[in-house]
């Protein structure tokens, strides 16, 4: 218990507290060791949010099936009593997760990939489909809704596909990849047709041989019948000199290179080509790497876009090829305006000759009255010695700059993850759930914070050896206020009462 007295101090106007209220296993389940896993698709989402409803897409491996065809998507809802597979695939195989959007009128859509390669069969053809659930009742039966194409493609088991949708419409979009040319796509709007086309990947003009640039993991963003997309670069290393020496270091006969990032809009996705791609950030000239981790779009047109930088892919390609460059990594929020990158934002950098705390994955959250927040995991080693691994909350200022950095108190943090975001057809909220995998456990799991807490209550306990048996040693005094100072605090442990912050 604590009593804050409101005019005890004065606090940052904007200011937010974050409270972790809820982490827990939503399920475990296997390697299935064919190179993807539940979080493979994390340009898209497999959590959404509908009022007080939260669903996951997760992943079952069936080891009876050998890769690469080897899971199954299971529907789980969250109740009451905790997480519960209201159901899961009867038949299909396949090898990536499946992404969810949520139509706020109460209809749930999967992007699914089944096979339909002979059970016995290492790779193949594979049936892309959309799935739609009655969330009245989300243990019927859902409807086939056979996505339609511009033209046959031989999709097979690696997709590389986004899904997104606009959770007011219900309209929704299909990226498939096939082979390392271009995109499929397929819209399906508010009246239920479905409208194709293609999306032609950027050429490598620079390259020594020039090739399409293969650009997977897409973020989209579906806002009425305007369609966004970011996605990074994924082809074979295109430099002949990195790549031998790559091989050496691997012992790989191919290595792929994610660092170039790219960006494309259209403004009717029905009626119009999409606009020429913009290379949004590169590390080209260095061999670097590159993670596109998120994209939101405003009411004005404006992209908000989320990635991590890292100078080279490996110290040992650096000491050959570029001895004086520093290895760091940073963490980058940009705005894209009328087709440019209008503002670009380090928000974290860390490395050798840095600060010893390196961003790693993270999120863009926007909440009802506009704020825009990066949620993300950080570990290292502070000014100060101590060891950090944490997730962090941060704010994006409407001019592109950062606000005050907190710390999100989850007991252990995530460190891979997903969140319910407008891009699957969540609401916006005062909530941020997350779905993903957290440090030093297995399984996937389901986060929860609060963004509108006044008071935000952050303690650490531990036991203490005596002569007389043990003592708890309780330190609450990171606990912070949005009304003032903590004045008094309360303990109260196995019927035993304490007070003081310490």
């Amino acid at each position: 218990m604590l009593w804050c007295p409101g005019a005890a101090m004065a606090v940052m106007a904007g200011a937010v507290l974050p409270a972790a209220e809820v982490q827990e296993l939503v399920y475990t389940t296997p390697p299935a060791n064919n190179g993807a896993g539940p979080l493979w698709c994390y340009g898209s989402t497999c959590l959404v949010r509908r009022g007080d409803e939260v669903y996951i897409a997760g992943l079952q491996t069936v080891p009876e099936r050998k890769p690469l065809n080897n899971v199954r998507w299971v529907l789980y809802h969250r109740t009451p009593g905790g997480w519960r597979a209201v159901q899961a695939d009867p038949v299909g195989l396949q090898r990536e997760p499946c992404p969810l959007v949520v139509a706020q009128d109460g209809r749930l859509f999967l992007s699914t990939n089944p096979t339909i390669a002979p059970l016995d069969a290492y790779n193949g053809p594979a049936a892309p489909d959309v799935l739609q659930f009655d969330l009245a009742d989300p243990s019927r039966p859902p409807v086939s809704l056979a996505p339609r194409f511009s033209e046959p493609a031989p999709f097979g088991e690696h997709s590389y596909r986004g899904f997104a949708g606009d959770g007011q419409s219900g309209e929704i979009v299909l990226f498939n990849i096939l082979g390392y040319d271009r995109y499929y796509w397929s819209f399906r709007d508010r009246q239920g047709a479905w409208h194709a086309g293609r999306l032609d990947f950027p050429i490598g003009t620079d390259y020594e041989q020039p090739v399409p640039i293969r650009s997977c993991y897409p973020e989209i963003v579906v806002k009425g019948r305007a369609v966004y997309l970011l996605a990074i670069s994924d082809i074979i290393e295109p430099v002949k000199a990195w790549r031998e020496y790559k091989q050496e270091i691997t012992g790989q006969k191919w290595d792929y290179d994610f660092r170039r990032m790219f960006y494309t809009w259209t403004p009717d996705i029905t009626s119009q080509p999409f606009r020429p791609w913009l290379e949004v950030a590169s590390r080209e000239q260095t061999a670097g790497h590159i993670t596109n981790l998120d994209l939101l779009v405003d009411e004005q047109g404006n992209a908000h876009a989320l990635w991590r930088e890292q100078s080279v892919w490996n110290t040992k390609l650096r000491d050959k090829f570029f001895p004086d460059l520093k290895q760091t990594q940073g963490l980058y929020y940009g705005i894209i305006r009328d087709g440019k990158l209008a503002v670009k934002t380090l928000l974290l950098e860390g490395g050798e000759g840095l600060v010893g705390e390196t961003p790693s994955y993270g999120r863009l959250h926007l909440t009802p009255d506009n704020r825009l927040f990066a949620f993300y995991w950080c570990s290292g080693t502070a000014a100060d010695g101590r060891t950090v691994n944490e997730n962090r909350l941060v704010e994006l200022l409407p001019d592109g700059s950062a606000g005050q950095t907190v710390r999100v108190p989850f007991e252990q943090p995530f460190t891979t993850f997903m969140t319910a975001t407008p891009r699957g057809g969540s609401a916006l909220s005062h909530l941020l759930d997350l779905y993903g995998t957290i440090a030093g456990a297995d399984g996937l799991w389901y986060g929860r914070v609060d963004l509108g807490c006044r008071l935000a209550v952050d303690f650490s306990a531990a036991l203490e050896r005596t002569s007389r048996g043990a003592r708890l040693l309780l330190d609450g005094s990171r606990s912070q206020s949005l009304d003032g100072a903590i004045a008094s605090w309360r303990w109260e442990v196995a019927g035993q009462t304490a007070s003081g912050e310490r």
